[in-house]
């Protein structure tokens, strides 16, 4: 009875081996499968948005209205090679890193819940 027992272990385990190659990659197909998947879900549009908050920043000018990264608002006055100079009130300017700008708003845009002057 245990001669059958080690012959039928010896046989699933030979026929197992004797797959090779295909039967490897069918065990590292989810694996390739999650990764593909992630790259599209999240890396990919990462990047686009990276991309796009770049372009945003290479493209401030002065007179631009901005919202910083902490919510502040402020119209740019002074354009640097890393910085800009944003007025926060009348006669407060602050030194900002460009990265901190988190939106550009257009000129003359108010938000739907604020009143109009």
């Amino acid at each position: 009875m245990l001669a059958n027992f080690v012959l039928a272990q010896a046989t699933a385990a030979g026929g197992a081996a004797a797959g090779g190659l295909p039967a490897m990659a069918v065990q590292f197909l989810p694996f390739v499968a999650i990764f593909v998947l992630a790259y599209f879900m999240i890396i990919r549009p990462q990047q686009t948005r990276l991309k796009q908050h770049q372009a945003m920043i290479q493209a401030v000018k002065r007179g631009d209205t901005v919202v910083l990264s902490n919510g502040m608002l402020g119209k740019v006055v002074r354009v640097e090679e890393g910085e800009v100079g944003v007025e926060i009130a009348t006669g407060v300017t602050v030194k900002v890193v460009k990265s901190m700008i988190g939106e550009v708003r257009v000129k003359g845009e108010v938000a739907a819940n604020d009143a109009k002057s």
